[in-house]
């Protein structure tokens, strides 16, 4: 135990970073962001039926709880004291994902339904029908959410819970039911649970259950009658850098829990892209790209979706950004490995890749459940063009690699469309990036510098700046933490990028179209 007050670290802020496939608690140094130590653990996902996808929310918590222990076990190892050092705790997570619990239990209603989960494809179905003048207009809410209606978002698989789930309505009916996603469910579990917990959310989260009003930013009645959802079970609207409570979980007790952002808006923050025109790419289980927009609300004619990117406290403007998000990027290297046995692990993709000097004229869109910005088609499915008699399994995964950037290119066209400002430079995070190869033809095929950061855990680093700045202790607009960043330029000539975009076009237009369409 230290005495006198002395802090070996100085102040530190903790992050809990809940993604699709595992969770961590680090520590940083605040305003420096040097990581003093974390602890990281996988979490399981199950697939009860083709196109869904669960996570069990009390194992999530457990993960989560483990995560932390782990993390402030290191600390005390490295000399530190966990109830004098830490000053603020945030929170970033996999967004959309949806948990129904019992308010006096704390118990779950259901499995977590994930963000990437298909089985509401019947519901949007159902719910374009009520479209006035039977448009079935799936951009007939973006005025007022900033999203197209699709399985993707949180309203729809809360509509799916209510009308499959008897133990849902009933909680319902009696007034115990609570909604969140996994950030609420923390922040409420980690301020007393069913004593007392604080039941929120921020206003990064809630932009994207389809229920909150893009310019109050408070839920809006018509969006709630729309998805016929009862708003008293929804989490209180803050902002994405206040105290929310203190901390009940006694190894962190009486901590400040002051930092909420979701996954994608936490990395922008982290990237400092906190100035309008600033873009990043996040590569992980699907891939994420945010363009910041500033206090301006930019309603996207070319598919992107209008988010609100942060709000840096009660009284502070909101921050807008126009997002892309692509379904499936590290997953296809999932899907190469499990499902095909092309890979033994998505390490060795990049070796593989290596072992041809192109990509044979192979083009693979992995649209394995629909596809996501620009196209918003929920009926297309996964193509590899292209196969002859002479493509080997080094074709096949460079083509499941360049699929991610081609995807990438599709939105910043997008983005330079409905901005006319074309981007500069990409900041690149993720676990991808490890993969310098496909970097390099991240770059290539954009025609544009990426900047990946020395420092590539900027997704917990934002809710630690936000949660920082919230308590005082980060001076996140005055304080830049800009570190090394290793740059990636173009290689390969306008005419060559512009040929391999549109046979990548000649693919998608193969992907269209595979439920609806009899051969």
């Amino acid at each position: 135990m230290l005495t006198g007050g002395v802090k070996k670290f100085g102040d530190l802020v903790g992050s809990i970073d809940e993604g699709t496939s595992s969770a961590r608690f680090l520590l940083f140094r605040a305003e420096t962001a040097e990581v003093v130590c974390f602890h990281q653990k996988e979490l399981r996902q199950s697939f009860p039926q083709e196109g869904w996808v669960e996570q069990d929310p009390n194992e999530i918590l457990g993960v989560v709880y483990e995560c932390i222990e782990r993390t402030l076990e290191k600390l005390v190892e490295l000399g530190g004291n966990p109830a004098t050092d830490i000053v603020a705790v945030g929170v970033t997570n996999q967004r959309e994902t949806t948990i129904v619990w019992d308010r006096t239990t704390g118990e779950p209603l259901y499995n977590a339904i994930v963000w990437l989960d298909m089985r509401t494809s019947s519901t949007v179905e159902q719910l374009l029908e009520t479209v006035p003048n039977k448009t079935k207009n799936k951009n007939y809410l973006k005025p007022l959410c900033g999203l197209p209606l699709s399985p993707y978002f949180s309203a729809v698989k809360l509509r799916w819970l209510i009308d499959n789930v008897p133990k849902v309505k009933a909680a319902i009916r009696s007034g115990n039911c609570l909604f969140g996603t996994v950030d609420t469910w923390l922040i409420w579990n980690l301020t007393g649970g069913p004593n007392g917990g604080r039941h929120v959310t921020d206003v990064s989260n809630a932009s994207r259950t389809m229920l909150m009003n893009i310019e109050t930013l408070q839920y809006d009645k018509t969006l709630g009658k729309f998805f016929d959802v009862p708003l008293e079970i929804l989490p209180e609207i803050r902002s994405s850098s206040e105290v929310y409570g203190l901390i009940k979980f006694n190894p962190l007790r009486g901590i400040p829990l002051s930092g909420c952002l979701g996954d994608q808006q936490s990395a922008l923050v982290g990237q400092e892209c906190l100035t309008r025109g600033r873009a990043k790419a996040t590569y992980g289980t699907g891939c994420f790209l945010l363009y910041n927009t500033g206090t301006a609300m930019i309603d996207s004619s070319h598919g992107l979706i209008t988010t609100v990117a942060y709000q840096m406290g009660p009284e502070a403007q909101p921050v807008y950004a126009l997002e892309g998000s692509v379904a499936v990027a590290g997953a296809a290297l999932g899907w190469l490995r499990d499902n095909v046995n092309l890979l033994s692990s998505a390490s060795e993709s990049e070796a593989l890749a290596h072992t041809v000097e192109n990509n044979g004229d192979v083009y693979f869109v992995p649209a394995f459940s629909g596809l996501y910005a620009p196209y918003w088609n929920q009926d297309a499915r996964g193509v590899i063009c292209g196969i002859t008699e002479d493509t080997q399994r080094g074709h096949i995964v460079r083509a499941a690699l360049e699929a991610i950037c081609f995807q990438v290119r599709d939105i910043l066209d997008a983005m330079n469309n409905d901005c006319g400002t074309p981007l500069q430079k990409l900041k690149v995070d993720g676990g991808m990036t490890v993969n310098a190869s496909m970097m390099q033809w991240q770059a290539d095929l954009i025609g544009l510098d990426v900047l990946k950061p020395t420092f590539v855990e900027t997704t917990a680093l934002g809710a630690a700046m936000v949660a920082g700045r919230a308590v005082g202790k980060w001076d996140i607009e005055n304080v830049s933490i800009e570190s090394s960043c290793t740059s990636y330029k173009p290689q390969i000539s306008e005419d060559e990028r512009d040929m391999r975009y549109s046979k990548w076009k000649m693919a998608i237009e193969r992907s269209f179209g595979w439920e609806n369409n009899a051969l």
